[in-house]
């Protein structure tokens, strides 16, 4: 906007030395330069849909019975964050070392943070468009966010997922006790990136899916080992071994019997079970019978 008064005699408006709009004559090219209004009172034009190329002094010069006067605005241009390149998705073994780039554009320039998706991370690992990692550990995989924001709109965010390898590790392995006749499980736990491949061996012999009377269940992260109908010859050590292209581990547990020392006493009428003691005796009514018939014996 220009505001003028009853002495100008003539107005214009220029960029840099190019001139816009001369009066009501329009002298630039470009479409999205309108004049808004030339009046007594001002003369103002509108760019519609500014751009960066837009940036710059703009003259309002007017000429008066006098002399002729300019007034200058500077216009800014304002551009929202974009993030224009960032590092594509990474797998790495672990102890490796990590670079992730991220590079955005905006105006004023934008500042760029980086940190970690994590729920043990606490607030930015990196205030810069470069992040160094020196010798990644597993704990450090995931997920790593690249935020850019200038206050001209809200930050704009992009994430690289970023996939630590590592060697098999069993986590937990226990030695269970069944009895012959009865269902028995073996369970060997293991973490690993790329997933653990899982087999199992009996002393030196190896266990095959669908040998009979067993099933060998193996998910990402565990191997179950079934026993249907557990027999004498089941009973032994067991090895669990966990591998991957990384390298591989092993973990023993024996499969043993679980004998019960309960006995297996008469049940005859009346016959009740002490929960206290385990011990089983007859009812009352029995016992009350007996004395009577020794006191008759007694009498002949």
């Amino acid at each position: 906007r220009c505001s003028v008064d009853n002495r100008v005699t003539r107005v214009a408006w220029l960029n840099r030395s190019s001139i816009l709009y001369a009066g009501n004559d329009k002298w630039c090219l470009d479409p999205r330069v309108v004049l808004l209004a030339n009046t007594k009172t001002q003369y103002s034009i509108q760019i519609q849909d500014v751009d960066v190329y837009d940036e710059g002094p703009y003259t309002c010069s007017v000429q008066t019975d006098n002399h002729p006067k300019t007034s200058r605005v500077h216009l800014i241009v304002q551009v929202s964050p974009k993030i224009t390149e960032i590092s594509s998705d990474i797998s790495i073994n672990e102890g490796g070392n990590v670079s992730l780039t991220c590079i955005a554009t905006g105006r004023p320039d934008p500042t760029i943070t980086w940190r970690h998706i994590s729920p043990k991370a606490v607030g930015f690992i990196s205030e810069d468009e470069y992040l160094e990692i020196t010798g990644i550990t597993r704990e450090q995989s995931g997920e790593y966010e690249c935020s850019a924001s200038n206050d001209v709109a809200a930050p704009v965010v992009q994430r690289v997922k970023v996939t630590v390898n590592y060697p098999p590790y069993i986590s937990d392995v226990k030695s269970t006790g069944v009895p012959v006749g009865q269902k028995g499980i073996l369970l060997c736990e293991a973490s690993a990136v790329p997933s653990a491949d899982f087999q199992w061996y009996k002393d030196d012999k190896r266990l095959a899916e669908g040998q009979k009377g067993l099933k060998v269940e193996n998910k990402a992260f565990f191997s179950r080992l079934t026993f249907f109908n557990v027999s004498e010859q089941d009973y032994g050590n067991y090895t669990c071994v966990a591998s991957n292209q990384l390298g591989n581990t092993n973990a023993s547990m024996i499969l043993y019997e679980e004998t019960t020392t309960a006995l297996t006493p008469w049940k005859g009428p009346g016959a009740v079970h002490d929960g206290n003691n385990g011990a089983w005796r007859r009812g009352g009514c029995a016992w009350l019978l007996v004395l009577p018939l020794a006191q008759l014996a007694c009498q002949f």
